[in-house]
């Protein structure tokens, strides 16, 4: 996915930055504060939220990149 592509992305439900999450092959992208994880489908983010899942970034230590500076 392109970066500057990922720079331009929000939330579609707070507006607020997006994180990388990269787990094996999967990657998606996280909302820190809704607790989201949207889906990346042949490089495309599906920003849907009934087709985001739960996500708690606190309970597993895994790879993320933010995508925007505070």
């Amino acid at each position: 996915m392109d970066n500057r592509l990922l720079e331009m992305l929000v939330c579609p439900l707070c507006k607020g930055p997006l994180a990388l999450l990269r787990t094996g092959t999967t990657r998606e992208l996280t909302c820190h504060a809704d607790k989201l994880a949207f889906p990346i489908r042949d490089g495309i983010p599906v920003m849907l939220e009934s087709e985001a899942r739960a996500y708690d970034p606190d309970a597993q230590p895994q790879t993320t990149t933010p995508t925007q500076a505070p």
